[in-house]
């Protein structure tokens, strides 16, 4: 039965770190990892999350893009997990997005990221997929691989860069046309 996880928070070491690959797609532990991740997902409104934010230190992802009262813009997708995902290629060309996380909370900054991507991943079953991604969801792929090698988005901004806490963001989104916001 899967269960909500602990979520590591900024400070903790292991989110610090780089990540090991799965070594053992079909292991019950990992299958049942994904379904836990998944689920701590859901009970976070968040659109995506990577193993180490669950004290696990492997190479995997969820990306769970929905609306929600959270991302009322967010674009809609099945939750796609990725084992051992690689940025096979991704655009010159970047866009400039709010970002949160799970494990920075009460934070919100806007954050540059190429606007496509290339993927290489093993899917649930162990199946090597290459797949390519844009906009918001290549935005959250591109954090939650962020999270697989020790970096959490703060360290993406360029100085002097404003950090908004909740409460600010959303008093300065309100009424205004937005991207939807990551909170992985």
């Amino acid at each position: 039965m899967p269960r909500i996880l602990p979520i590591a928070k900024r400070g903790d070491p292991i989110l610090q770190q780089r990540a090991q690959p799965v070594a053992d797609i079909h292991d019950p532990a990992v299958q049942a990892l994904l379904d836990d991740l998944l689920l701590t997902l859901e009970a976070s409104s968040g659109v995506g999350i990577a193993a180490p934010q669950v004290f696990v230190s492997l190479r995997i992802i969820i990306v769970a893009s929905r609306p929600n009262p959270r991302y009322p813009d967010a674009p809609l997708m099945q939750p796609l997990a990725m084992l051992n995902p690689e940025i096979l290629w991704q655009s010159a060309a970047t866009c400039t997005g709010w970002e949160g996380c799970l494990s920075v909370p009460d934070a919100r900054a806007q954050v540059i990221r190429a606007t496509r991507l290339h993927m290489r991943y093993l899917d649930r079953q162990g199946a090597v997929v290459e797949a390519a991604f844009d906009g918001f969801i290549a935005r959250i792929i591109q954090h939650e691989c962020d999270h697989l090698d020790g970096i959490l988005f703060p360290e993406r901004l360029p100085a002097q860069t404003p950090i908004l806490t909740e409460a600010e963001f959303q008093q300065a989104i309100r009424g205004s046309t937005h991207e939807p916001v990551l909170k992985q």
